[in-house]
């Protein structure tokens, strides 16, 4: 029986996901790092056995893979022990190191973006200086936006939490309206061959970098597509890709598409809206590819718009009490899904990050009317919050 070992942490697939694509191919394991919370590890075991990440050896994988970012490097050190297919200990560093990635994709004249390292304060004025005003500050190693600001003045300095962080040109993007001014590209890599399935479409987001969900297919202007995947692959190729997913974000500029970063693992929500609008489970094939099966996919052209909104939390601290709405919204012609993100009573800090709180899901005949069906859904929800010993009710479509 083929044995497959997941190296499971907080990722871009939940534990349902990851069995039901898995489990097709054979019998899946997971492995957790150390020290091994035993909360978690009581959940993960309703769906499989659990092991240490230092005992997966004893199980004999046939494969060894991740679907969380924190784990990547982990995971290529395993895989590359073990003789498996997988990311490199050096792939997985330059997809994980936003310093380092940016100097690769540099050296490979794949994309020049300006950009400098920040340890401290002590930079701050020489990384200013050599990137310019406007620039994006982001940790060089994070995830979800976390600690990501825009960088208007020399004067403001968030260097906050442990460093480093890497100082970049902010790209401005070409007006989108009302969509987003960047794309994923959602792509599989299998011995070394790369294929894309698709173009995701964003909407826009919110201060600072917060996203808000994204939709097939994209709304590109003549040639964007082709130089969107071939900028795509060049920087596939560069960093030393070969086994895997890749989601990679593109910046849609006036003067073309440029890359904003290229992460080697699932993006968020992908997957789901991948299996509602073409019945690819891109988990699965995350699994061929790591089993050194071919994985290629072709592009999805779907006839109608399938999209997957988030309604992202507030910048503030909150208890979140209440959903009201929730029916209502369901029932709204063109929805066919909503799920809370955020459980009930969940209590979460103030951060600038990505932190969905649901996910709405649907179709629509075209753009305009993925727009009508979002708003009439968004205005059927109001979310309760207990800010400071007070309630709060904000409408799904008035919040910050």
């Amino acid at each position: 029986m083929t044995r497959i070992v997941v190296v499971y942490d907080v990722g871009a697939a939940d534990l349902r996901e990851i069995q039901t694509g898995l489990s097709r191919l054979g019998t899946v394991a997971y492995a957790l790092p150390e020290p091994v919370d035993s909360r978690l590890a009581a959940l993960v075991g309703q769906f499989g056995e659990v092991v240490a990440l230092p005992d997966v050896d004893r199980l004999r994988p046939d494969a060894v893979l991740t679907f969380s970012e924190r784990q990547l490097r982990r995971t290529a050190a395993l895989t590359d022990r073990l003789g498996l297919p997988g990311h490199t200990p050096a792939t997985a560093v330059l997809l994980t190191d936003k310093r380092a990635q940016r100097a690769r994709l540099t050296a490979a004249d794949v994309d020049r973006v300006r950009s400098a390292v920040v340890h401290g304060p002590q930079d701050w004025a020489e990384a200013v200086a050599a990137v310019g005003l406007p620039a994006v500050l982001k940790p060089v190693r994070g995830e979800g936006s976390s600690r990501t600001y825009l960088i208007d003045s020399a004067a403001d300095v968030p260097l906050a939490g442990d460093g480093p962080f890497v100082l970049e040109e902010f790209l401005v993007g070409r007006d989108a309206t009302p969509f987003g001014d960047y794309v994923s590209v959602e792509s599989v890599v299998a011995h070394g061959q790369v294929s894309h399935l698709a173009v995701t479409g964003k909407f826009p987001l919110l201060p600072p970098f917060r996203e808000r969900g994204h939709f097939w297919p994209a709304v590109l202007h003549d040639g964007e597509h082709e130089r969107i995947l071939d900028l795509t692959g060049r920087a596939l190729r560069a960093l030393g890709v070969r086994t895997g997913l890749a989601h990679t974000e593109i910046k849609l500029t006036p003067d073309g598409p440029r890359l904003i970063e290229v992460n080697g693992r699932l993006g968020g929500f992908v997957n789901e809206l991948s299996i509602r609008a073409a019945g690819v489970d891109l988990v699965e094939l995350a699994g061929r590819a790591a089993l050194g099966e071919p994985a290629g996919v072709d592009p999805v052209r779907p006839d109608r718009v399938h999209f997957l909104h988030n309604h992202p939390s507030p910048p503030f601290g909150y208890r979140l009490r209440e959903v009201r709405g929730v029916a209502e919204a369901r029932r709204v012609p063109g929805i066919t899904g909503y799920r809370r993100v955020v459980p009930p009573n969940a209590t979460m800090d103030a951060d600038v990050m990505t932190r969905p709180m649901d996910a709405l899901a649907g179709e629509a005949a075209g753009h305009e009317h993925m727009g009508q069906v979002l708003t009439h859904a968004r205005r059927c929800l109001t979310f309760v919050f207990e800010v400071g010993g007070e309630l709060i009710e904000i409408p799904g479509d008035a919040l910050p």
